[in-house]
């Protein structure tokens, strides 16, 4: 097995590409190290696959996948990690703001250190602070809280991984922002973070808008629920159906209560259906009822998955 692998996910970055192949074979080189690169190249427009092609006739540990369509980098990192065989297994931009003279150490704290994941983290950026900086540090903060997972950059593209890691997650859909997330779930919880040095963009522009912000907090989300409650769906359900249910019941014995005691004193009152606590109620039953269902239709879904037993064993004797 080689040393390393490097996978470059690609859109739109004709430009970029050359120089940053010649780049990260100086690295290699200097540091006699066995490579592969990975170059995914995905739906481009602007004749990038062209370009992979000469890199690859110029350098045999250049490899290339074209997508027929623009899949989005989650897509690119999954076929780039199920085709990778190097010993760490390193992901990076394509627009020349990661540096591949980060390598050797990242590389250093995977094999040495016993690290299963190392991030970068890009201290000092060269974005936008309104559009990117500020809202990448909400983002940031809001993903640590929730993971648990202390790295003040998730989103770097610039990663390391053991190859058993890559190996044994799955990504899909916009999840390339969690991959750590991912592989914590998976029970690799060694996960380290070196400052990298940030670049400006070079050529082009950036493929990305404020709505990945969006996006993320929703991938999130629902990272949390499946890693959670995805096997065990009436833990979340049954419980938030039972509650609503309860409530829905006292506020329903409340309002009888108070039209028996406003009888029995010969006080008026007013009619169980003229009041809003009656329909709160009533919502809050119904809202109960529907929540125990989903539950229960949650659990059947999971009982038949093909995943319900499937389990990340680190060792056997």
């Amino acid at each position: 097995m080689m040393d390393i692998s490097v996978i470059i996910p690609s859109f739109n970055e004709k430009e970029s590409l050359p120089e940053l192949l010649a780049w990260i074979r100086k690295v290699m080189e200097e540091n006699s190290f066995s490579y592969e690169i990975i170059v995914v190249d995905d739906g481009s427009t602007d004749g990038s696959w062209k370009a992979i092609e000469e890199q690859s006739a110029a350098n045999p540990a250049v490899h290339g996948i074209c997508f027929r369509r623009n899949y989005g980098k989650s897509a690119a990192l999954f076929c780039g990690f199920k085709r990778a065989v190097g010993n760490v297994v390193f992901t990076m931009d394509a627009d020349l703001q990661d540096s591949p003279e980060e390598i050797p150490e990242m590389y250093r704290m995977i094999s040495e250190e016993g690290y299963d994941l190392v991030s970068g983290w890009k201290k000092q950026r060269f974005d936008n602070k309104l559009t990117k900086n500020l809202p990448s540090k909400l983002y940031n903060a809001t993903a640590r809280k929730i993971t648990g997972i202390r790295l003040h950059d998730m989103n770097c593209g610039l990663k390391a991984y053991k190859n058993e890691v890559v190996k044994s997650i799955e990504v899909y859909g916009e999840m390339h922002r969690y991959v750590p997330y991912l592989a914590k779930n998976a029970g690799y919880t060694a996960i380290g973070e070196k400052e990298v040095h940030h670049q400006k963009r070079k050529y082009g522009k950036s493929k990305f808008g404020l709505e990945r912000f969006v996006n993320g907090f929703l991938d999130l989300q629902s990272l949390w629920f499946l890693s959670t409650f995805g096997k065990k769906p009436m833990h979340f359900f049954g419980y938030s159906g039972i509650l609503m249910f309860l409530l829905g019941f006292v506020m329903t014995v409340w309002i009888l209560a108070a039209k028996l005691v406003a009888q029995s004193n010969g006080l008026k009152y007013r009619a169980v259906t003229d009041q809003p606590l009656f329909y709160l109620a009533l919502l809050a039953i119904v809202a109960g009822i529907l929540f125990f269902l989903a539950g229960f239709l949650g659990e059947m879904i999971a009982r038949s998955s093909s995943e319900r037993n499937s389990y990340n064993i680190r060792k056997e004797i």
